[in-house]
């Protein structure tokens, strides 16, 4: 008999991508683990109401929604901005963090390590803000965003608000 729709065996095992970034990556902004479209897509953020391109690019002055997905990785790398999860794999049914189970963490301290020029690490939601715990010790600015789902229903001047602190550690 198959399991039940409740049960965690019904439950997918949903993994992150790579993080994109590079030896001169400044900013680090974390999310929680990839939703539904953006694993079918294979890239970060790609549910279309998700507004995290929107958010980054009021931020830097560039409209990243327009860019295909490449341009946009670059778009972000050329500002000195990395992006990757704070979960590696976990079981999920859906998008939503809560439903997050049985999560395993990537290694926060070692990506860190490998990036001289970080300054800070972005936030993107109360859930990715739990790893900040990993972080402890390391001589880096934290900083908690308001999540760029659309689960977050704060609105979108609100989030940008906050979003543009990002702005002042991108340059020296």
């Amino acid at each position: 008999m198959p399991a039940h729709p409740s049960t965690p065996e019904a439950l997918a095992l949903k993994r992150c991508f790579p993080p994109v970034v590079a030896a001169d990556t400044r900013v680090l902004v974390l999310g929680s683990l990839p939703g539904e479209a953006s694993l079918a897509a294979g890239q970060y953020y790609a549910y279309p109401h998700n507004q995290f391109w929107r958010l980054l690019g009021d931020v830097l002055g560039q409209d990243l929604v327009s860019l295909d997905y490449p341009a946009r990785l670059q778009a972000l790398l050329a500002q000195r901005i990395g992006l990757w999860d704070v979960v590696a794999e976990a079981k999920r049914r859906g998008s939503l963090d809560m439903a997050i189970r049985d999560a395993r963490q990537n290694d926060l301290v070692d990506l860190l390590a490998s990036l001289p020029a970080l300054r800070l690490v972005a936030f993107n939601g109360k859930t990715a803000a739990r790893a900040a715990v990993q972080l402890q010790g390391m001589a880096l600015h934290c900083l908690e965003l308001p999540s760029s789902s659309p689960a977050n229903t704060r609105a979108y001047a609100a989030k940008l608000q906050v979003w543009q602190q990002i702005a002042g550690w991108l340059h020296d």
